[in-house]
């Protein structure tokens, strides 16, 4: 499963969300937001690399609306106020949807190289799921993503298109199961074993060969995390 970046990277000219009024106050909100993280910690909450949010908080570049979402929810902020400086005013309060977390599904159109996994990603939708069906198993909202598969080679555990949960907290190889990891600068779900050369990458689909990442290359293995949860058309 691979994936070709597709949103351009912020430029100081770029036309962002944020209005001229209120630029100037708004690296100010931004440091308020993170003010309970380092930087790194937050950079790995939100899946904004380090560089991208000492850009915004030194005012050179500005989030595009995608990505003033991802600080907002990563901060647990309202989006208004860091964008504009106030609150809603018109927001509805629906009964109930404090039991609903929501997780940003990407369109998986990640760059490859340098950064977060997600660096240049746009999110697409939010998924809704109870609370209670995360705490059940052990998942946290905040470390929850959502991405699509892309082609057959895990036919047919996963089809392509489905939607795949993602748990950024488990990174390192449990037993035998079903991570999304990045090599060679491309995203892949693959079955992951440990063996003695190093880690085999496996596909379920057996058209596809299992391949073998040996120790000295274990560096270039980045695992995003493991797939937890799917679903897809019938």
């Amino acid at each position: 499963m691979s994936y070709v970046g597709s949103d351009a990277k912020d430029e100081t000219n770029q036309e962002h969300p944020i209005p001229s009024q209120g630029i100037g106050c708004f690296k100010d909100r931004l440091k308020t937001a993170m003010a309970s993280h380092s930087l790194r910690g937050f950079s790995k909450i939100c899946g904004l690399s380090e560089a991208t949010l000492r850009s915004y908080l030194s005012g050179a570049t500005y989030p595009t609306l995608d990505r003033l979402m991802l600080i907002a929810e990563a901060s647990k902020v309202d989006p208004q106020w860091l964008a504009f400086g106030q609150e809603k005013t018109d927001s509805i309060d629906v009964k109930g949807m404090d039991d609903y977390a929501f997780v940003p599904l990407y369109d998986a159109q990640c760059s490859a190289g340098d950064g977060a996994w997600n660096e240049g990603c746009r999110v697409l939708t939010h998924i809704s799921f109870t609370r209670y069906s995360l705490r059940k198993q052990g998942l946290t909202p905040d470390h929850l993503s959502a991405i699509r598969i892309d082609g057959d080679s895990m036919e047919p555990v996963l089809h392509n298109g489905d939607t795949v949960l993602i748990d950024h907290t488990r990174t390192t190889i449990e037993g035998e199961g079903i991570y999304i990891l990045r090599l060679d600068g491309h995203l892949y779900a693959k079955r992951l074993q440990r063996n003695f050369d190093g880690v085999s990458v496996i596909s379920a689909n057996s058209a596809y060969d299992k391949v073998t990442v040996p120790r000295d290359r274990m560096h270039e293995l980045e695992i995003v995390g493991r797939a937890v949860w799917s679903a897809g058309w019938l």
